[in-house]
Formats: C-alpha cells, structure tokens, sequence
C-alpha cells in the first residue's frame, strides 16, 4: 500500500488545509478593520493595527476590537448625540425653555382669572351662612 500518488494527494490536501486556515486567521482578524473602514471609524487605523498586535496575541484583543469598531455610527457618532424631539443646541434649549415659561405664566394667568371672582363672593359668609354663626 505504497501508492505514491494518495501520499501525494494528502501532502497536496494538508497544504491546502493550512493555507486555507492560515488564510482564514487573517481574514477573521481583519473584520474589525473593515467594519471600521465602512463606517468612517475615526479610529481606522489604531484598529487595523491593533488587529495584528491582536493576532500575534491569539486574537485575544479582537472582540474589544470588534466592540470599539461597531462602536462608531457615521450618522450619530459614538451614540450620545441628541434624540428626536431634544434640542440640539443649548441655544435651542434655552428658546424652548423661555416659550414654556411664557405659555406657563399665560396658564396661570387665566387660571387666576377663573379664581378671582369666586373670592369676590366673600365665602366666609357662606361658610358662616352653613354653620349658623354668619350675619342673618
């Protein structure tokens, strides 16, 4: 059972298999990096970099860079921009906040109205009126 050409095929095969996960390795490590590339990371560098320092440390830095490169969205950035219906100046802040002050005082306002000519109808006297201590 010396047939040379089935040691040749698994020597070939063997071959393949190691270029095949060497190639892999590489290719996995690389992911943070082009994710970073595709969103405009403005860190793309530092990550590829990190990458291959990653993989010579058995890519045991790869998932945190995996995590700092999906971190990054080009329309919002990092995640703490505003969110619909904030302002998102403190200039618009601080608008908003005089028109709420000034819709308040105008609630108020009418609020004060409405109680103003109840107090006119001197309620002591009502109250005296029910409890027969009040002027007949």
């Amino acid at each position: 059972m010396t047939d040379p050409f089935l040691n040749y095929f698994a020597l070939g095969l063997l071959i393949f298999v190691v270029l095949v996960m060497f190639y892999g390795i590489i290719a996995i490590h690389d992911i943070p990096a082009k994710i970073a590339k595709a969103r405009h990371h403005p860190h793309e560098d530092a990550i590829h970099a990190a990458g291959w320092v990653s993989l010579f440390m058995l890519h045991a830095l790869w998932p945190f860079l995996w995590i700092w490169a999906m971190s990054y969205q080009p329309e919002r950035g990092w995640g703490f921009s505003h969110k619909p219906g904030e302002p998102a100046s403190p200039e618009e802040a601080t608008a908003e906040l005089e028109a709420l002050k000034r819709r308040l005082s105008e609630i108020e306002a009418k609020i004060e109205a409405k109680i103003e000519p109840r107090l006119e109808t001197k309620p002591e006297t009502k109250l005296g009126a029910k409890l027969g201590t009040g002027a007949h």
